[in-house]
């Protein structure tokens, strides 16, 4: 058994991107790398139960009602790189779906933040900025998709 305060070894490849990242902040290529992996990789992000919440919430077939934590004044989309890293963190088996990174940041909106992997080492934060960043990202990666389809 390890002591809670050890660091855990990178288990998968976003653990060691983020962590390869971390270890130098102005290395382009490592950040690319992260940012690579997370656009890639499907996560688990907790989702709500209308029924158990005040008011009357009504959703379309198909939608759901992803979990948003509020901490320091802003809002956390909260999202796990694993079911395991998700139920260690609510200590439940709590309800969620499975969102691919890049059509998180196409879909998350200012103000909105995003917590990923929250109560683990590899834990990370994305404001705003860094966000709007990675959704052009993807946009960019899709109308170049879209061109090269009606072009071959």
């Amino acid at each position: 058994m390890t002591a809670s305060n050890e660091q855990q070894p990178a288990s998968n490849e976003l653990d060691q991107a983020l962590q390869a990242m971390r270890e130098d902040m102005n290395d382009a290529k490592r950040q690319s790398n992260f940012y690579d992996i997370f656009l890639n990789t499907t996560f688990c992000v907790p989702t709500l139960d209308p029924k158990e919440l005040d008011g009357d919430i009504t959703l379309e077939d198909g939608q759901v009602l992803p979990l948003i934590m509020e901490a320091d004044g802003n809002d956390y989309l909260m999202i796990f790189d694993s079911e395991e890293r998700l139920k260690n963190w609510t200590d439940t088996a709590p309800k969620w779906i499975g969102v691919p990174g890049h059509v998180i940041a196409a879909t998350t909106l200012p103000p909105l933040h995003i917590a990923m992997n929250v109560g683990s080492e590899y834990s990370k934060q994305f404001l705003p900025d860094e966000i709007t960043w990675l959704r052009e990202v993807v946009e960019r990666c899709n109308a170049e998709a879209g061109e090269q389809q009606q072009g071959g």
